[in-house]
């Protein structure tokens, strides 16, 4: 699962990369700090709790467990991810976040880096745009001062998801518009059917199917009724379809990152055709920084945090802690985890399931507990599952096993979020 990162420079997009996977990126001030994609894992709670909780339950209620102490550092947690981590049942699964350069207006006519960044998100499942909510930067990334007014800043953060929204548009119509008499000639041999699959052909490398084509394509007949034969369109014609055709395929999701510097209101009539959430990628940063050296009990979405030794920090280090504590209660978190969660699990309709080779007790060939968590499309069938797993599972795939109930389930069986699976197969 790939989230790509994206907006205009200098609105904040490797800060929030790096608060979300702690990799280590350029950040400056300046348009195109970023050249090359930065690649990185963020690691997101799944939303429910992790099966190690059952089992923990069950052997404490069998006396084969003691309760919870205090000092246990993992609260309770006895699984063994193989892959991010589990404390007090908290379960991080991983998702690729993908950081690509800025864009900037005139992208899709070889501006900036042009096709080469368009390109970068061909492969992402959802874009993250990470837009000024103070409207403090120019259309091309400038630094020109925050908006002095609510008007100033909504203009200004229309702006740019419109002008992000207008390059996908342009781009996406371009690569319509390369071979279109040859595509409208299968109309007459095929009908409409053939237009649909020559855009799915065309758009095959962004990602896109043949079902999300077709559905894209009823929307735009809805839009502009008769508009006569494909062979006699008019470009606005193609770019009214490829309008259609980029809202199936990049829903737009929107961190308003500087949102505690931003004018009150600044995200009222703010529209998009995703989820907007109120962002401060610096704060989420700072606090994972000194999470991380061991300053401060912090867990990234969550409201407040501990200071764990305030007589090892100086006065300037407890000040800026008790401004980002004021901060982060104000905005009810910094809106990193949020948005990714929200993206991830709302919009992209995922969940996590817990493969296992023992369904007893949900250990691996290893004896470890639940190592893997897998963040798959919700309703995914038992045997896409094995194939996830490893392509000979899948291959050979006779049944699997519910973990909780014990009930024996087909290739078809569809999963739900927490499941915990056995799959047998051939070897």
């Amino acid at each position: 699962m790939r989230i790509g990162l994206v907006g205009k420079p200098n609105v904040g997009k490797s800060t929030f990369f790096s608060a979300a996977t702690l990799a280590k990126v350029d950040i400056a001030n300046y348009p195109f700090c970023t050249i090359e994609p930065n690649v990185g894992v963020a690691f997101i709670e799944a939303r429910k709790p992790c099966p190690c909780k059952d089992i923990r339950q069950r052997l404490e209620s069998e006396g084969r467990l003691q309760p919870i102490s205090d000092e246990d550092q993992r609260q309770g947690s006895i699984c063994q991810p193989r892959t991010g981590s589990c404390v007090g049942f908290r379960r991080l699964v991983p998702c690729f976040l993908v950081d690509v350069a800025g864009l900037v207006p005139g992208a899709s006519e070889g501006k900036g880096r042009g096709n080469a960044f368009l390109s970068d998100l061909a492969n992402s499942d959802a874009l993250i745009q990470v837009v000024d909510a103070a409207g403090s930067t120019d259309i091309e990334g400038n630094p020109i001062g925050a908006g002095q007014t609510k008007e100033d800043a909504q203009l200004r953060i229309n702006q740019e998801i419109e002008f992000l929204a207008n390059e996908l548009d342009a781009w996406i119509s371009g690569i319509l518009m390369d071979g279109w008499q040859r595509g409208v000639r299968r109309v007459q041999a095929e009908g409409e059917k053939g237009l649909v699959s020559f855009i799915h052909e065309r758009l095959t490398g962004l990602g896109a199917n043949l079902n999300t084509v077709a559905n894209a394509y009823d929307e735009f007949k809805n839009e502009v009724g008769d508009c006569g034969q494909p062979w006699n369109w008019q470009d606005e014609i193609i770019n009214k379809l490829a309008i259609r055709v980029r809202i199936a395929l990049f829903p737009i999701h929107i961190a308003a990152n500087k949102c505690d510097i931003a004018p009150e209101g600044a995200l009222q009539n703010i529209t998009s055709n995703g989820a907007i959430i109120p962002c401060m990628a610096d704060v989420e940063l700072a606090l994972r920084r000194a999470q991380s050296a061991g300053l401060i009990d912090y867990i990234s979405g969550q409201e407040t945090f501990e200071i764990l030794d305030k007589a090892s920090l100086n006065e300037a280090q407890l000040k800026a802690l008790s401004h980002m504590q004021e901060r982060l209660k104000s905005n009810k978190g910094t809106g990193i985890a949020t948005i990714i969660d929200k993206v991830l699990f709302d919009e992209l309709d995922h969940i996590v399931v817990y493969p296992v080779q023992d369904e007893l007790h949900w250990t691996d060939g290893d004896g470890k507990v639940l190592p893997d968590a897998f963040v798959v499309a919700n309703a995914i069938q038992a045997k896409p599952l094995a194939y996830k797993v490893h392509s000979d599972l899948g291959d050979g795939f006779i049944k699997g096993v519910d973990g909780r109930t014990r009930r024996v389930v087909g290739a078809e069986h569809e999963l739900s979020d927490g499941d915990v699976l056995k799959i047998h197969a051939k070897s």
